[in-house]
Parts: C-alpha cells; sequence; structure tokens
C-alpha cells in the first residue's frame, strides 16, 4: 500500500521488542484532526491504530497515544494559509481565532513521552483550538 499508516504499522512492529524491554515506553504517533472532526479530508485509521496498539501492548508496559493536530504553522501549510481567504476560513471555524504554533503540538508530544503522563494510553489529543469541536468543511 505504501500509506502513512502502513508505514506507522510496520515501524512500531518493528519497535515493539526494543520498546517492551524498556521499562515503560510510549510511543506517540502524529494523526490529524480530519481523523476526530467531521472535515471533508482525512480518516481515523491513525487513530484507530493507536486504540488497538494501546490494548495490545498494555501488557508490555507500553502506552500509545496520537497527537491531533489541526493547521499548525509548519512549511507543509504556508503555501495554503498565503491564501487570505482559505485562512480566513480556517481561523473562521477555529474557536481560538489562529492556527496553531509547532511548538504547541511538540509540547503536548514531549507530556505524552514523560513519566507524568503514565496512566495516558490509547488517547488521541487534538491540538487544534477548538476546531473539532466546532466542524469544518472546505469551501
Amino acid at each position: 500500500m505504501g500509506t502513512n499508516l502502513e508505514s506507522a504499522f510496520h515501524l512500531s512492529q518493528l519497535a515493539h521488542p526494543l520498546l517492551k524491554n524498556s521499562e515503560g515506553a510510549s510511543l506517540v504517533f502524529m494523526s490529524s484532526v480530519a481523523g476526530v472532526a467531521s472535515v471533508s479530508f482525512g480518516s481515523g485509521a491513525m487513530n484507530q491504530l493507536t486504540k488497538n496498539l494501546a490494548c495490545e501492548w498494555a501488557k508490555d508496559n507500553i502506552r500509545v497515544n496520537s497527537v491531533a493536530p489541526w493547521f499548525t504553522t509548519t512549511p507543509l501549510v504556508e503555501s495554503h494559509l498565503e491564501d487570505k481567504k482559505f485562512e480566513e476560513s480556517v481561523i473562521g471555524r477555529t474557536p481560538m481565532r489562529r492556527v496553531g504554533k509547532a511548538e504547541e503540538v511538540a509540547s503536548l508530544t514531549a507530556f505524552l513521552c514523560m513519566p507524568a503522563s503514565s496512566y495516558i494510553t490509547g488517547q488521541t489529543v487534538c491540538v487544534d483550538g477548538g476546531m473539532s469541536v466546532h466542524g469544518f468543511t472546505f469551501p
């Protein structure tokens, strides 16, 4: 297939023995708010993989979670956000009225890898300024 989901699955299977040998491992997938909210693109397959592996690997003391960002200021989305009409539509559907910052996604990801989150597994956490509560469809 060659998809991101397939790659994530294969890489996680390869990493499993190493994670199992640690004293408490954490695997964090990068997903998308498109797998959580009603948008006209994306699917929730990565989020379901997160849940399945969390249940399967809990016995091995491995936690598995997903981070699901909405539009975040990165080189990947710069060209889209240069279209002011598009940017306004994204911001208009985001209760916090702005695009996310990369460090906001990174800080959640880091937290999910720390002992402070040791009882969190199987979760998809949206970093979306409230968009997943609001919903969005592209013009």
